[in-house]
């Protein structure tokens, strides 16, 4: 803090005289109106030297013009909302008062008041330069601080991975995605997030892309025949032809947990491996709809017949 001390007052003289909020907006806004009026008054001169004859050029100069002249009188409002609220003249602080402001540094920085200009300002005042290095081995950006008081500080802060994101996706997504990219492409899954309502760790609608990113940073394999094939995946539509059974039905059997399969997403497809296909509690399933096709539900002596007669 003593350095910081010793920075600002030597700079303060110079800053002192635009600290103060309310000066600095109206300080900037008047220099708006300033560079508004030039770029109306150029406007209008390229409109009087146009030939009046050429409507199509004369046309787009004095479009030009009034958006000139519009923005004008946005920045006279702007300056004449500002003084209503503030008052047009706003004392600058006193030595002293500047000079207590340096052990109030942090409110100011946080405050919702300040100017993003006057922030500015204060960081060109106060560091000399930053220097940034990487340590891959701990995964972390370091910054150095150099201040123009003479001290340095060291940040470590934490290295962003291709498809982390400052507001982490929640663990359900995560999961979903894993079991889901067993037999979904990246779009396919993007589709069946969207649906479900998830959004990504910054509320952003789910892509292709970025469940890449995803499954990038949590190093969830990708989807491929080969590796479909492998390890055995596939979707309930797959495991009934593969039984030999309606979807529905395996559904429903699925459902009554009599074979095992994941359904991460409420709106979404069930995933099944091959062995839940192998088990016996699958094969006295399979049996047991064979069975019930090929017997009727009323045997054939208690059922009614029909008599056709032909007269």
């Amino acid at each position: 803090m003593d350095g910081i001390l010793r920075v600002l007052r030597r700079e303060g003289q110079a800053l002192a005289q635009s600290l103060t909020l309310n000066v600095v907006i109206l300080e900037a806004l008047r220099r708006d109106l300033e560079a508004a009026r030039y770029a109306a008054g150029r406007a209008q001169k390229q409109y009087d030297a146009a030939d009046p004859e050429n409507r199509l050029v004369a046309d787009e100069l004095e479009r030009r013009w009034n958006q000139a002249l519009q923005r004008v009188q946005e920045v006279e409002l702007r300056i004449e909302q500002h003084v209503h609220r503030h008052g047009k003249a706003t004392p600058a602080p006193t030595r002293e008062q500047f000079e207590d402001l340096a052990s109030e540094l942090e409110a100011v920085w946080s405050s919702s008041e300040t100017d993003v200009r006057l922030k500015k300002r204060i960081l060109r005042t106060l560091i000399h330069e930053i220097v940034v290095d990487v340590d891959a081995d701990a995964g972390e950006i370091i910054l150095t601080l150099h201040w123009k008081g003479g001290v340095h500080t060291e940040l470590r802060l934490p290295r962003r991975r291709r498809g982390q994101n400052s507001s982490q996706t929640t663990k359900e997504v995560v999961g979903a995605v894993k079991v889901l990219a067993r037999i979904c492409s990246d779009d396919l899954i993007a589709g069946v997030l969207n649906r479900n309502g998830l959004q990504t760790g910054r509320g952003n609608r789910w892509t292709r892309e970025r469940v890449t990113a995803l499954r990038s940073y949590h190093e969830i394999p990708c989807c491929s025949v080969e590796r479909r094939r492998t390890e055995g995946w596939m979707n309930l539509t797959e495991a009934a032809a593969s039984l030999g059974v309606s979807g529905r039905t395996l559904r429903l059997a699925v459902e009554r947990r009599e074979i095992e399969a994941e359904h991460p997403l409420a709106d979404g497809p069930w995933v099944i491996n091959q062995r839940a296909l192998e088990t016996d509690a699958t094969a006295k399933f399979v049996e047991r709809v064979r069975r019930s096709n090929r017997d009727p539900a009323i045997p054939t002596s208690l059922q009614n017949g029909f008599e056709f007669s032909t007269t």
